[in-house]
């Protein structure tokens, strides 16, 4: 079994020959048994590099590796809800899960898939078309975590839930992710519904990969600073900042320790999310980068 559940090298995907590019020169490391937040704004390549790692794509350039191999050598490894989650409405909730079973033999967990039904009360002879929102999207993760995969990628999975179903399914996830080991890589454009639960960021901005690497050690390469508006911002690569009257707020990485003319604070998730996107043009940052900048300072 590979430590590392998805590497991609230089990677890009353009829609036809003079299309443009949805992803480009992307380069990130995924390691195995991680929760992963894929974060960016609508348009940002999500669901592109979710295509790409399941297998549904092919790369335009580079490279990307599936748990140490071709996206289609480990298919039968990997597990993939679409945004739509396209299920087959004549059939029933039961018909749907013997699929699951015809589909992946030798692999099949009826218990686990059976558990997340029973969690949602459905009724097994309920046909998939007279489902809700939430119980469709129940019954798509009972057929992808029923093949208990190593990888489970998921394409804004709980966009048309309530809050309450939102809550309760994700809880459902970190419950598998936590009994079986198994990487789960999941594509929002909420931060806040990914915060508690994701311990790995990718931030995808404009098809480029902006932040990748351990969330704690992301905010930690990072603080949010406020001072005089004269004050030197040099020798610290600033991600954004804001004057105010006579201060300045601004969120950077310290290349040095700061002087006392400035007060420090750490970052939420969304702090870093969202400076990044509004300012294209701040360096991208890598685990590898973030850990050495927080040496340095």
């Amino acid at each position: 079994m590979s430590d590392t559940a998805i590497e991609a090298d230089g990677l890009g995907k353009r829609f036809g020959r003079r299309g443009g590019w949805a992803l480009h020169d992307c380069a990130f490391r995924l390691p195995a048994g991680r929760v992963c937040a894929v974060v960016g704004p609508n348009g940002a390549g999500k669901s592109t590099l979710l295509s790409l790692t399941a297998g549904l794509l092919r790369a335009t350039e580079g490279e990307i590796r599936v748990l140490g191999v071709q996206p289609a050598e480990a298919r039968s490894r990997v597990a993939y809800v679409a945004q739509e989650k396209p299920l087959y409405p004549q059939l029933t909730v039961a018909e749907t899960l013997r699929m699951g079973a015809d589909l992946n033999p030798g692999r099949w967990d009826t218990a686990l898939a059976d558990r997340i039904v029973a969690g949602g009360d459905l009724d097994p002879g309920s046909r998939i078309r007279s489902l809700s929102g939430g119980q469709r999207t129940r019954v798509a993760l009972a057929l992808a975590l029923g093949k208990r995969p190593e990888l489970v990628l998921l394409d804004e999975p709980m966009a048309d839930l309530d809050p309450l179903a939102r809550h309760e399914l994700m809880g459902l996830l970190m419950g598998v992710a936590a009994e079986y080991g198994t990487t789960i890589a999941m594509s929002s454009h909420v931060v806040a519904e990914l915060e508690e639960s994701c311990d790995h960021l990718l931030l995808v901005g404009s098809g480029r990969v902006r932040l990748s690497g351990d969330i704690d050690d992301l905010l930690a390469a990072h603080l949010r600073v406020t001072g005089p508006a004269d004050a030197a911002l040099t020798p610290h690569t600033v991600v954004e900042s804001r004057t105010t009257g006579r201060s300045v707020t601004a969120l950077l990485r310290p290349a040095a320790p700061l002087t006392d003319d400035w007060q420090t604070g750490t970052p939420t998730l969304e702090d870093l999310v969202l400076a990044h996107l509004r300012n294209p043009d701040a360096p991208a940052l890598t685990a590898t980068t973030a850990l050495s900048e927080e040496r340095a300072a």
